[in-house]
């Protein structure tokens, strides 16, 4: 199968031939359909994460945000077959933990183990393997495409769980969010549809102006706007809900001064090597106004069902976020342009 191959970290991925993967017991092997190019790829083909225990060893091939049809199942799969379409959610579980049991694979003790394009070779390639496919593949209705899919296995089902779920964002409050990439851009759509007034900060202006067509009431460009000043006063006096969808520390203090009393800061984007998981947040102003603090991490499969079946209503319309698709010979000069956030969205290799 071919494959974009790093042989080298931060330097160009190499088209080539390389081995069909092979078939687990308990797994499937998928025909790639879509698959997005994350932030997380950066983070590994730069060697950022190596401080947090998230190093790739060339040669390996990237790739965990897909959705594909199934070519091959393992003998042990039960629910699947050839030529099912499906998601495979980037934060999978092996079934039995104490987190799967309850219904929280997406958490799962092992699951940094089972992540394709992160702990194995992934889906910058024709086929993928993926693992536990009974507890873990999400069927892809046939009413939407591959590549508008491709971001619901990481970003959007992320952005998805984080205001749906976890800050449980009510039609008429406001949210802020810090940070448009395509993690931002796919927030500030969910929650325009869910009724709130969004605000959507960035020094993008391009990444500002998609979050406007995605929704967004207002935009601040933090390059020439205090943004937490600006935010305090188009909502007179704090959002109900604020979304750090960048992970440095900038977004995410700015996110929770952003918040009035009684606010949900919800945090969506990882942070990197310079904050190495840690970032200084106000914590008397946290106390004496009451602030609650979210983490959202993926999404488990069985709570896809109401995002996929709003996305077939054409409620929410994934594919807005999309604004660029490569084959992949076009992926290193994406990996390359996130190094100065100079991608606009979620970039999806379509062609391979």
């Amino acid at each position: 199968m071919r494959a974009a191959v790093i042989e080298e970290l931060n330097r160009p991925l190499v088209v080539q031939d390389v081995p069909d993967p092979e078939c687990p017991s308990d797994g499937a092997i998928l025909r790639v359909g879509a698959n997005g190019i994350c932030r997380t790829d950066w983070h590994l083909w730069t060697d950022d994460w190596a401080w947090r225990g998230l190093a790739i060893k060339p040669p390996f091939v990237l790739g965990h945000e897909f959705s594909g049809t199934i070519e091959e199942v393992g003998r042990e799969v039960k629910d699947w077959k050839k030529g099912d379409r499906v998601i495979f959610p980037m934060n999978p579980g092996e079934g039995t933990c104490e987190w799967c049991r309850s219904g929280n694979q997406h958490v799962c003790e092992s699951g940094a183990l089972l992540v394709p394009g992160v702990s194995y070779w992934g889906a910058f390639a024709e086929y993928v393997t993926v693992r536990y496919a009974d507890v873990n593949l999400v069927h892809l209705p046939d009413s939407i495409s591959f590549i508008d899919s491709a971001s619901m296995a990481c970003r959007y089902m992320a952005a998805f769980h984080g205001i749906v779920d976890q800050a449980a964002v009510k039609g008429g409050e406001w949210v802020v969010v810090h940070g448009v990439g395509g993690m931002g851009l796919s927030a500030v759509q969910i929650a325009a549809v869910v009724g709130a007034r969004v605000i959507a900060v960035d020094t993008s202006a391009k990444a500002l102006a998609a979050a406007s067509e995605l929704g967004a009431m207002y935009t601040i460009n933090s390059h020439s706007d205090e943004p937490v000043e600006a935010v305090r006063t188009l909502t007179h006096g704090g959002a109900q809900v604020s979304i750090d969808a960048l992970g440095i520390a900038e977004t995410c203090c700015n996110s929770v001064l952003s918040l009035r009393k009684l606010g949900r800061h919800v945090q969506l984007g990882h942070t990197t090597r310079k904050e190495a998981g840690y970032v200084p947040l106000p914590i008397d102003i946290i106390l004496l106004n009451e602030l609650r603090l979210y983490g959202a991490f993926g999404m488990q499969g069985q709570r896809f069902g109401t995002m996929l079946a709003m996305c077939e209503a054409g409620t929410l319309k994934p594919g807005q976020v999309v604004h660029q698709t490569v084959g992949l010979d076009g992926v290193t000069g994406v990996l390359e342009a996130m190094g100065g956030y100079d991608t606009t969205g979620v970039v999806v290799i379509s062609d391979f």
